[in-house]
């Protein structure tokens, strides 16, 4: 593995986003990062003094702005970009949507991430291995009903990977798109919960209608796609970018 990069991670201070700070950490890295919960963002940099971080919001412009510059104040540069931010938005049916709703999805989901980006090019052009990595959705690779703002920001994220793939390619840069599905965790748990609650039915049996569209019959560990993005991160996969990489249980479709 490479150690001692410089890596800056989006949304870093929970979930798929903490579990991959952790995994770049452990690997010898130093990692800024960002998200919205400023204590949240304390308790990760007091637990590892060696990770730094910056409150930021990707949906606001001068606040990214902010956090790609102190990024590279604190390390000096960057290697690796993770874009992990983004939100669920609503569930709803098109013909019902908020557009103001559609509207948030799109500000932090995919303007975020292209602003993120954007600004951190000139840096990740002076790296002498320079990776971006998207995280994507089992949501951006099938049709998802009731989520189309979700659904279209992670398709159009993927449009966006191919394209810095073949941009970016002479400057050594790779992108590749990371393609979860159901994630292990508080989260899905209490999704599951409440389609029991609303359904009247075991949360046993609600949870293996979830599985169903999948080959292997567990959810994902955040771990694992950390392991994942680690592993697309170095010299190992350097003949991969332009690519979106599922790491969903072998799923058919979006749930």
């Amino acid at each position: 593995m490479n150690t001692g990069r410089r890596v800056v991670v989006t949304a870093g201070a929970a979930g798929i986003g903490l579990a991959t700070v952790k995994a770049f950490a452990a690997n010898g890295d130093r990692v800024h990062i960002c998200d919205i919960d400023e204590r949240a963002l304390e308790q990760v940099t007091e637990a590892n003094p060696m990770i730094t971080a910056t409150v930021c919001d990707v949906s606001d412009r001068r606040s990214v702005e902010a956090f790609v510059a102190e990024a590279v104040h604190a390390l000096g540069g960057i290697d690796v970009l993770v874009n992990n931010a983004g939100i669920s938005g609503p569930t709803s049916p098109v013909e019902e949507m908020d557009p103001d709703q559609w509207e948030a999805v799109l500000a932090v989901n995919l303007t975020g991430t292209f602003n993120v980006t954007r600004l951190s090019i000139p840096f990740l052009k002076k790296s002498d291995a320079g990776v971006i990595l998207i995280m994507t959705s089992v949501g951006g690779r099938y049709g998802y009903p009731n989520r189309s703002p979700y659904a279209t920001t992670k398709r159009g994220l993927i449009g966006l990977t191919e394209t810095l793939a073949i941009e970016l390619g002479d400057d050594g840069i790779r992108v590749i798109a990371i393609a979860p599905g159901a994630v292990a965790g508080e989260r899905i748990q209490r999704v599951l919960q409440g389609r029991a609650d609303a359904s009247a039915r075991s949360l046993a049996d609600v949870t293996a209608d979830a599985l169903s569209i999948q080959s292997l019959k567990y959810f994902t560990a955040p771990e694992d796609i950390a392991a994942l993005a680690l592993f697309l991160a170095s010299d190992s996969a350097k003949s991969i970018t332009g690519q979106t990489i599922p790491i969903d249980g072998g799923s058919k479709a979006a749930q």
